[in-house]
């Protein structure tokens, strides 16, 4: 039974991912008209935007179907490694190439180039992107530290980036102004915050209490 379960949250895994990239690239293709070939990297950008974050929620639900189910997280090792990867590449290709086209069309260099590329009211969402990003650059430095006792605060930091993310997009992104991506976005949002709410309150309820002292 055990074995059945694992095969069938792995099969979840990976048709949940599958599912919310197909959405963000069905988003994203509406937004440029499908006009694909030629395509302005300015217009490229924001694809990988959307799946970074799309499959980092898709990884958030399974890991609390993970542990809801009580299945062990090497059964998903493959999946977290290369989900891990994608967004690995797209965290870095999404602000690569905004950050390359305004270099080459004379915008200088970061953060200046990527401040002046928006509107004034939205700078400081810009800088909230900068600072996601360097957090989850950080994190992958989790192959080295993981054992380390501080090292769960780095994760809290990235659980708390993750909802900056959203803001981040949903102030920012083109895709995510109207639309029918746009409710889709909202509910990541809000089934975010359930599924960390569900995973702080394993945590919690996991940790051994401490005995108490009967007086007589």
């Amino acid at each position: 039974m055990l074995k059945t379960t694992s095969t069938k949250l792995q099969v979840f895994a990976w048709a949940l991912t599958g599912l919310v990239i197909l959405l963000a690239v069905l988003a994203w293709g509406q937004g440029v008209n499908w006009q694909i070939v030629p395509i302005s990297t300015l217009h490229l950008f924001p694809i990988f935007g959307l799946i970074a974050f799309s499959t980092m929620w898709a990884q958030y639900m399974v890991s609390a179907g993970r542990q809801l189910l009580k299945v062990n997280s090497s059964a998903l090792k493959l999946y977290y490694n290369v989900t891990g990867y994608l967004v690995l590449a797209c965290i870095l290709l999404h602000p690569g190439l905004l950050t390359w086209q305004l270099w080459r069309n004379g915008g200088g260099l970061p953060p200046g180039s990527e401040l002046s590329y928006v509107m004034p009211g939205l700078k400081a969402f810009v800088i909230l992107g900068i600072i996601n990003l360097t957090i989850l650059l950080l994190f992958e430095l989790r192959r080295a530290f993981a054992k380390r006792p501080w090292w769960k605060y780095m994760s809290y930091l990235v659980d708390a980036t993750m909802l900056s993310i959203f803001i981040h997009s949903l102030r920012l992104g083109t895709q995510l102004q109207h639309g029918w991506f746009r409710g889709v976005w909202l509910f990541y949002g809000a089934s975010l915050v359930l599924c960390l709410a569900y995973i702080y309150n394993q945590k919690l309820s996991s940790k051994p209490q401490p005995n108490k002292t009967k007086h007589k």
